[in-house]
């Protein structure tokens, strides 16, 4: 998803889960600054850069290919973009590597997302918005997985958009990294095709290019996992599902309700506004941004202010070391830490090394990264309180 969507309509969805304004706009920058939050953004705040969430393309060509490299890779995209459904998942035929793999294909409604919401439970809220984000993806991203594989994420020739006509338009896709997409001749950017199973150009949906990310888009196209069995991607109602379980989320993490179950939907909260909501889904464009910003303002009264990367900078910045954790980004540091680390750890005790070795640090002590220390901290000073 987009800024459209993790920034705009997050902040629609924390006002209709009962969020203040206020509140909501904490929420929904922490939401968009998942896309931002890279090992070159820490290094400059000098932060914990284990508490990357995202990988700049430059950061991406300069990632040794090797097992260390693709584990850093494997932990950010399926931490935070394309949440695993199903670890256990089994598959008839292939390698140990390959049913790997097959294990971190992102879906909707996997035990995962339980957990990412759970963990965001009683927390900051900054851990409210790194849980949305993650929600979120699971809806745009599902069928691809955030580790690098030809086999799993690839694309080929027979691949159509489904036109609101009924007409099946085979799409054409192009590598030029500057040229917008062309929604009226179907052209589309994607990666570059490399024959290489471990390429980064193979991670995520980086074969099918922003089409994932589009509301407004339906297509169908056959992914080599699934035997070559057609997918049929219907992005309106999957970004609508992703909207309507957002405010379910946020009312249970608000105390609303005393249990997080999946496949539960808050189609009561929105049917006042089904109409614009619908009609913002499924309308062609390339960035939806305004048309929801007018939106949450109708909402909520209130003004939503742009998206400033540097916001939050200088407070974290200027902060003495003993009270970093309690600035804006210090809380999300210690989120995004805190998602990693349930995440890689699930993976690692599913008997996948692809996102590298896991110790829960709750039961036998710290044996990790320098900077997992903070959770520990974390932990000790919530005891304390």
């Amino acid at each position: 998803m987009q800024k459209d969507f993790h920034y705009y309509a997050t902040y629609c969805a924390a006002c209709l889960a009962g969020y203040s304004h206020e509140e909501s706009m904490e929420i929904c920058y922490s939401a968009q600054f998942v896309d931002w939050c890279s090992r070159t953004l820490l290094s400059k705040l000098k932060a914990p850069r284990a508490a990357a969430t995202t990988q700049l393309q430059l950061e991406l060509m300069d990632t040794n290919p090797d097992i260390i490299g693709l584990q850093e890779i494997t932990r950010i995209w399926s931490s935070f973009h394309f949440l695993p459904y199903d670890l256990n998942a089994t598959v008839k035929h292939g390698s140990k590597i390959y049913r790997d793999k097959y294990s971190l294909i992102c879906n909707t409604n996997g035990e995962l997302v339980r957990n990412t919401v759970s963990l965001a439970k009683d927390s900051d809220l900054q851990s409210v918005g790194v849980a949305m984000h993650v929600l979120a993806d699971t809806w745009a991203h599902r069928y691809f997985a955030g580790t690098p594989s030809l086999v799993i994420n690839n694309t080929n020739y027979y691949f159509y958009e489904l036109m609101p006509d009924g007409e099946e338009r085979q799409l054409n896709f192009r590598h030029s990294a500057s040229a917008p997409d062309d929604l009226e001749r179907s052209i589309y950017t994607n990666s570059l095709y490399q024959g290489s199973e471990h390429s980064i150009m193979n991670l995520g949906h980086g074969r099918a290019g922003h089409l994932p990310d589009y509301s407004f888009i339906r297509y169908k196209y056959l992914p080599a996992w699934g035997n070559f069995e057609e997918i049929v991607k219907d992005n309106p109602s999957d970004f609508y599902h992703a909207f309507c379980q957002m405010i379910y989320a946020m009312k249970y993490l608000r105390g609303v309700y005393a249990r997080f179950e999946l496949e539960k939907y808050d189609t009561e909260s929105v049917a006042p506004w089904d109409a614009e909501i619908r009609a913002i889904l499924e309308k062609r464009q390339l960035d939806a941004s305004d048309d929801w910003r007018a939106l949450g303002e109708k909402i909520s009264g209130h003004a939503i202010e742009d998206f400033d990367l540097e916001k939050y900078q200088d407070e974290y910045i200027s902060a003495p070391k003993s009270e970093k954790d309690e600035t804006f980004l210090g809380k999300f540091i210690l989120a995004a830490l805190s998602q990693k680390s349930m995440v890689t750890n699930k993976i690692f005790k599913s008997g996948n090394l692809l996102a590298g070795f896991s110790v829960d640090f709750n039961v036998k002590g710290f044996r990790g990264m320098r900077d997992y220390i903070m959770l520990v901290e974390k932990a000790g000073r919530r005891q304390r309180r």
